[in-house]
């Protein structure tokens, strides 16, 4: 049994949604004969293109992805300043991490499941509101019991804003997908290097409840503009509800200036959305399976080395270049303006690394996009066993960041194009949860694991890296060029 709905002439005022858009006013036409033409809801995304809306999505959510950076960023320069401060032993600075990381990993799946049973724009709003709010508390953290809570907290909302790439990739076409989306993250770098320089400027007269302040501030700003956020047209066709589907569609035809396919928008009854079950069918069992291992490599790497990049430059290296020992080896390192720098410097990788992914993903593919990746930033791993200059040093943990940046963004392209409607949020979630396993274990291997042996942490990343690799060129479905889907 399929549903019809004509949407060219009056539809209810009530039935619309919030959105980008100016308001209009909808029509329905009466009831088509069956020899009407009838049209797809991914023929309409198709015919619809890339167009002004499509870029004000990518620019609204990407201010989230701004702040996201940030809460994560700032791990990476709270956490010496917290061993000063505090006293705390290498344990206790990378439980903070781990907090944040534990959050996400709970977080993970549930706001999947609101993504899918609820709609992707509840499920966003929700995890922003909810880390702008636990994150500003916990620059007021009197004591460090009270850090690892709410930070545990902050990390529970970051659980749910990857649900923006969900959001963004269901009103994509497909030749646009994978560039919409690169273009959507390309906001993390900044909120990277944004964070970054306003460390450069706090941390060393304010400190670090001013920096921990400031960080949400960019996640206030986009709660404000919320109700100019659109809900997906197929999450609307996957509940059954055609007509908000039509309404959306024939805004967005207005905003981009396109018309929609002359005919009817058909689509098959709704079915059961947001089931766990429905990710490890044998459909989806091994690509399920696969994604999740590669999405906690991808976490633990690239968590890994912004860490790690701490450490080495407080250090002065595996081998302690730059700095003496017993300085290597005490208990307090702060960072200084030059480590500072170079943090910023070592942030600016994710950019060429969309340059390098912007290319690749469309020539060659999703899956070997992501093995690529994965080797390039296995030998730049490897490549700082040798003792080094502090500038070779940082030369190469600019090249793995370029590198495992990128493969995050590959794996950000695929996992939505990979899962059908009614299990994509859920399927965005789990794979965000297993990724934060692989960020739960990571700061003990960059921070613990690396001061009694930085040669065998430093192995670990390359090694996990090149198992990643693998697991990549074993998935079963190459998406490039492929539409989503509706259903498995």
């Amino acid at each position: 049994m399929v549903t019809l709905i004509r949407y060219v002439k009056k539809a209810d005022r009530d039935n619309r949604d919030d959105s980008l858009f100016d308001e209009v006013i909808f029509e329905t036409a009466e009831p088509q004969t069956a020899d009407s033409a009838i049209f797809t809801l991914d023929a309409a995304v198709e015919a619809l293109g890339f167009g002004w809306f499509q870029f004000k999505l990518c620019m609204l959510l990407g201010l989230a992805w701004t702040a996201d950076s940030m809460e994560m960023m700032v791990l990476s320069v709270l956490s010496p300043a917290l061993q000063c401060d505090w006293h705390l032993d290498k344990w206790q600075q990378a439980m903070i991490s781990t907090c944040v990381f534990s959050g996400m990993m709970i977080s993970g799946a549930i706001w999947g499941y609101v993504g899918d049973r609820y709609g992707r724009k509840v499920s966003i709003i929700l995890s922003v509101a909810m880390t702008a709010y636990f994150g500003l508390l916990s620059s007021m953290s009197p004591i460090y019991p009270w850090m690892l809570l709410l930070r545990g907290l902050v990390g529970v909302g970051i659980g749910g804003i990857p649900q923006n790439t969900t959001l963004l990739a269901e009103f994509l076409p497909t030749s646009a997908r994978a560039r919409g989306i690169i273009l959507n993250m390309t906001f993390w770098g900044v909120g990277c290097c944004l964070l970054v320089a306003i460390a450069l400027l706090v941390m060393p007269t304010l400190g670090w409840r001013w920096l921990l302040g400031l960080s949400p501030l960019s996640l206030v700003f986009f709660l404000t503009l919320t109700p100019l956020l659109p809900e997906s047209a197929r999450f609307h066709m996957a509940r059954g509800r055609s007509d908000l589907a039509a309404a959306t569609l024939t805004r967005i035809a207005k905003m981009n200036k396109k018309s929609l396919p002359d005919g009817t928008l058909i689509q098959s009854e709704a079915t059961s959305r947001g089931s766990i079950r429905g990710l490890l069918s044998k459909p989806l069992r091994r690509t399920t399976l696969l994604l999740w291992f590669i999405w906690l490599s991808c976490s633990f790497c690239y968590y890994g080395l912004i860490l790690l990049t701490t450490e080495l430059l407080a250090s002065g290296g595996p081998c302690h270049n730059g700095r003496s020992a017993a300085e290597a080896n005490c208990g307090c390192q702060r960072l200084n303006t030059a480590d500072y720098v170079d943090l910023l410097v070592n942030a600016l990788a994710e950019f060429p690394g969309i340059l390098l992914v912007l290319p690749l993903i469309d020539l060659i593919g999703r899956k070997k996009c992501m093995a690529t990746l994965f080797g390039l930033f296995s030998l730049s791993m490897f490549s700082l066993h040798a003792c080094m200059h502090r500038t070779a040093m940082m030369v190469m943990l600019f090249a793995a960041r370029c590198f495992v940046a990128s493969v995050f963004q590959v794996a950000y392209v695929y996992t939505p194009e990979v899962y059908p409607t009614t299990v994509r949020a859920v399927g965005m979630g789990t794979c965000s949860t297993m990724s934060r396993v692989g960020a739960i274990i990571t700061p003990f291997v960059a921070q613990v694991l690396l001061r009694a042996e930085p040669h065998a942490a430093i192995a670990c990343y390359g090694l996990v890296s090149l198992l990643a690799g693998i697991a990549a060129m074993l998935l079963p479905i190459e998406t490039k060029k492929r539409a989503l889907q509706e259903v498995h």
